[in-house]
């Protein structure tokens, strides 16, 4: 299930920019998700672990993937780390979902992101509660997020 936290949170990660520099993996390519996340996010062609094929770049390498689909990588190959999702578009929504259909995963969030899908579910860190739909989960950013918070999107 995905699993959101509002706010801090305790050894996130929020540079995510550099520790996917840092650490990412190969393998990570071979991985059906990551193509369709890469072409989903990006509108770029993943041919290989160490080529990607975008509209606007030519041939580049995934130290040029945009910062949303690097985040969508860590948070698929470190389940057990804490990213911060807010260095996300609201076209990658979609896909932190889709990792939560498939594995228990937490992020940090920032900012209210627009989840494409009129209904799903995901855990609010802050209180253990369970959204079921935007009003629900716009419910919960007033209860945790302030202005400040909500300004504060770290990339």
């Amino acid at each position: 299930m995905l699993s959101i936290h509002l706010g801090d949170y305790p050894g996130s990660i929020y540079d995510t920019k550099t520790y996917f520099r840092n650490s990412y993996l190969d393998s990570w390519f071979e991985d059906p998700m990551a193509a369709q996340m890469i072409k989903g996010v990006d509108g770029s062609e993943l041919i290989g672990p160490h080529s990607i094929i975008s509209k606007q770049l030519g041939s580049t390498t995934p130290l040029e993937l945009s910062g949303g689909v690097k985040t969508l990588l860590l948070v698929r190959n470190l389940p057990d780390m804490v990213f911060n999702a807010s260095t996300c578009g609201d076209n990658c929504a979609r896909w932190l979902l889709k990792i939560g259909k498939e594995q228990d995963v937490l992020v940090t969030l920032y900012h209210i992101m627009k989840f494409p899908w009129k209904r799903f579910e995901i855990r609010i860190e802050n209180d253990g509660r369970i959204v079921k739909n935007m009003q629900e989960f716009v419910g919960a950013t007033n209860d945790f997020l302030d202005v400040d918070d909500t300004t504060r999107v770290l990339h």
